[in-house]
């Protein structure tokens, strides 16, 4: 039973992230796979097939155990990873911009006022 506890819970995060961030609509990850598979990265389609197989196998089928379970694992965490929604790149530059800028602004202020500084014994 607890195989098929932690196995239902690994792709239940999988189809909430189908489903929120995807708009996926069915019942089982295989049609909310179908329903969204435009909008998902195709390299990541088979792997999530995968998991759908192996989740119904051991779901469904009386005493299947998983050959693979850190594969199984392995595979559910890669989809995590690549469903879960990251800021984008434009967010990040502006981000190092703005640190590197005020820390260059803040070098070239101390080159030029440095001497000043010395002497006044600060």
């Amino acid at each position: 039973m607890a195989e098929i506890d932690w196995v239902v819970t690994r792709t239940r995060r999988l189809e909430s992230l189908l489903r929120d961030h995807y708009h996926a609509e069915g019942k089982g990850l295989h049609q909310l796979v179908t329903s969204c598979e435009e909008r998902l990265p195709h390299e990541l389609i088979p792997t999530l097939r995968y998991i759908a197989t192996m989740r119904n196998k051991v779901v469904h089928e009386d005493g299947y155990k998983l050959d693979d379970r850190k594969g199984f694992k392995r595979a559910c965490l890669r989809c995590e990873k690549e469903l879960r929604p990251r800021s984008g790149r434009f967010i990040w530059g502006l981000a190092l911009l703005i640190v590197f800028g005020f820390t260059a602004l803040a070098a070239i202020f101390y080159y030029h006022i440095w001497d000043r500084l010395a002497f006044l014994g600060l």
